[in-house]
């Protein structure tokens, strides 16, 4: 039996006084820390968060941009082999004109020798005649319309390291007809740049990145071949125009520079050379 005092404080208790930490958890299930945070979060210090609509256009933004990029590529994919099929066409026209080129250059030649048996024919074997003939010889060489054979030097040129960024760094046609000119100023008595005779009637041009003599391109490094004598031949072209000329593209433009003494060299003829005009000597009589 409880006493009169038990009763009473058992009267005013709740039922579920004994569960008050699962109470305090049903209730407060986020931990008061964390419900200060997102409070002080809410606050007027905190952080301006962007409106919803500017999202929603930067969203716009990226994938338009997007949308444009896949579209670009696409179309270089559709492109490129479109490209590479006019790249090999023209490769191939253009290979297929210079092999026209070298057929022509070999049927020039066989002409030539033609002309020089017809011209021992016609000419005879009187003084006159031979003395023509010997002048005809003595003159081939320095027009470009016979090989030639002897000693000399060999000049090498190209572009600057980096000359694919910069036109100035890069070998001009003008910078070829200079060193031509500057080499038969300095007394060469005959001149080929790789491989290809030049004369009088020689046509050093450029032809959009390339450089072409007598229509043909060259390719690079530029090796120029002289005839002469290599005792002088260096030296008065290092005092002449095209030296200095040359030495100035060297030192401040980084173009490759070359000189070097040639016991022999071989030029070939200039098949492009052809007679323009002739006339009769005195003592020769015509047929």
């Amino acid at each position: 039996m409880s006493a009169p005092g038990s009763a009473v404080r058992g009267a005013g208790r709740r039922p579920d006084a004994s569960m008050d930490l699962l109470n305090q958890i049903l209730r407060e299930p986020v931990d008061p820390d964390y419900a200060r945070v997102a409070g002080a979060a809410d606050g007027p210090d905190a952080p301006v968060r962007p409106p919803a609509r500017g999202r929603w256009a930067a969203a716009l933004v990226l994938v338009l941009a997007g949308t444009l990029f896949a579209v670009a590529a696409l179309q270089t994919d559709r492109t490129a082999p479109v490209a590479a099929t006019e790249r090999t066409e023209l490769l191939t026209r253009i290979g297929d004109a210079e092999t026209q080129q070298d057929a022509l250059r070999l049927q020039v030649d066989d002409l030539n020798h033609q002309i020089d048996q017809l011209r021992s024919v016609a000419l005879g074997d009187d003084d006159a005649s031979r003395a023509l003939e010997a002048e005809i010889d003595r003159l081939g060489p320095a027009v470009g319309q016979a090989p030639v054979t002897g000693p000399g030097v060999v000049i090498v040129v190209d572009d600057a390291s980096g000359g694919a960024d910069d036109a100035r760094d890069q070998v001009l046609d003008l910078d070829l007809q200079v060193l031509a000119n500057g080499l038969w100023a300095s007394g060469a008595e005959a001149v080929a740049i790789n491989g290809h005779r030049l004369s009088s009637l020689t046509a050093i041009r450029g032809a959009g990145d390339a450089i072409t003599v007598d229509y043909r391109s060259l390719t690079r490094p530029y090796r120029v071949e002289a005839i002469g004598d290599p005792r002088t031949l260096q030296g008065r072209l290092a005092e002449s125009a095209a030296g200095a000329w040359w030495n100035d593209l060297s030192q401040n433009r980084d173009m490759t520079y070359t000189t070097s003494d040639a016991d022999r060299l071989v030029l070939d003829s200039d098949p492009g050379i052809t007679l323009r005009y002739a006339q009769y000597g005195e003592g020769v009589q015509r047929r």
